[in-house]
């Protein structure tokens, strides 16, 4: 009976202090990707699949629940339990990172995936994701190292293994990810501007090095060719379709189901949400959706304004930044601002792992948020 009262008084606490402005602002933006889950998927599974017509959409209602329960959990333990159970869960999607090139799925010319047996077509990556940020965190933040070079020195290290297995993959879009998380959190910590500048420079050379002057990434390095000669390209098809969508629909799109991208672009419903919604939507919901990860963002800025402890701090303007960089990279991509990349765009777009890792990050921001008692 005790234990019952206890936990009930747990719970009380947990939702008492929770910052329900900011779990509002998710649970909003979860729904809105469901919602346009369903008027741009149901066409492809009855057409391509021969199925029931809301076969995406369940999965994607599937994925929503498992990650508000993670959600839930990431929230509702308590900090140094966080800390703990996120060095353990890196090193086991650290390991799954190992072992895609050995066991991994192979589309399109890159491996990526590995199927587990609860946890189909599982992208590790984006399960490292989340976890990495908060490792950095606890390493620039450690205090048994009042060294910042040996601390640069690991995080750094740490950073270079992850980019080089994702690069084997390879996966050009979760590498500038990585990379660039890393150099946010180096900067925030105080690193001299001139060796950040160096660093970015050198990452970027080598990484157009390899590139262009290694065969295996030949279709990545025809795929920028084709980016910035757009009339010699032969490898923009998705990425001006996306945009003609985006032109097409206008302020006000062609209506609900009437947007014809989702059935001409592979994978649309994942990689080329923001123009699907443009077209059948218009640019204003685009715009209204922007906002609304703005004031997320702006949110959890104003609760690191007010903290103290070095640690929280790295650690939710790393999990920001993250959906940051991927929402602009989506979006950048869609509007043909960047070369295709395959990034989805954090809560909207249809995918188990992007949901889970987004779930994860989100529950790490609500459980930094809360109140302290």
């Amino acid at each position: 009976m005790l234990d019952k009262v206890f936990s009930y008084f747990s719970y009380y606490q947990w939702w008492k202090n929770l910052d329900k402005f900011i779990l509002s602002l998710i649970i909003t933006l979860f729904l809105i990707g469901l919602f346009f889950s369903l008027v741009s998927t149901s066409l492809i599974a009855s057409d391509k699949l021969e199925t029931n017509s809301y076969f995406f959409f369940f999965k994607h209602l599937i994925f929503v629940f498992i990650g508000l329960f993670i959600i839930f959990i990431f929230s509702y333990i308590d900090q140094e339990t966080l800390y703990k159970i996120s060095i353990y869960i890196f090193l086991l999607s650290f390991i799954l990172l190992i072992l895609v090139p050995f066991i991994g799925i192979e589309v399109k010319g890159s491996t990526r995936w590995i199927d587990l047996i609860f946890l189909p077509r599982l992208q590790p990556v984006e399960l490292v994701k989340p976890f990495f940020i908060v490792m950095l965190a606890l390493i620039i933040s450690n205090k048994k190292f009042s060294n910042f070079t040996i601390k640069f020195s690991i995080s750094f290290s740490l950073t270079l293994i992850i980019i080089l297995l994702l690069i084997l993959q390879p996966d050009l879009g979760q590498t500038l990810l990585i990379g660039f998380s890393w150099l946010i959190l180096i900067f925030v910590s105080g690193i001299n501007l001139f060796i950040l500048i160096s660093i970015s420079l050198i990452g970027i050379i080598s990484l157009l090095y390899i590139v262009f002057y290694i065969p295996k990434f030949e279709y990545i390095k025809n795929r920028l060719l084709s980016f910035f000669d757009s009339e010699n390209g032969t490898h923009n098809f998705q990425s001006d379709k996306a945009i003609d969508s985006v032109i097409s629909g206008g302020y006000f799109g062609k209506g609900i189901g009437e947007g014809i991208l989702k059935n001409r672009v592979p994978e649309a419903h994942t990689d080329y949400i923001i123009s699907v919604i443009s077209e059948e939507f218009g640019v204003i919901v685009i715009m209204l959706i922007l906002v609304l990860f703005l004031v997320f963002i702006y949110s959890i800025f104003k609760k690191v304004e007010k903290e103290s402890d070095n640690k929280t701090r790295l650690i939710l303007i790393g999990c920001v930044s993250l959906i940051l960089l991927q929402a602009m990279i989506h979006i950048g991509v869609n509007i043909r601002l960047f070369p295709t990349t395959g990034m989805t765009l954090p809560f909207l777009s249809y995918g188990g792992s992007s949901i889970i890792s987004v779930s994860i990050l989100s529950g790490i921001i609500l459980n930094l948020t809360k109140r302290k008692v």
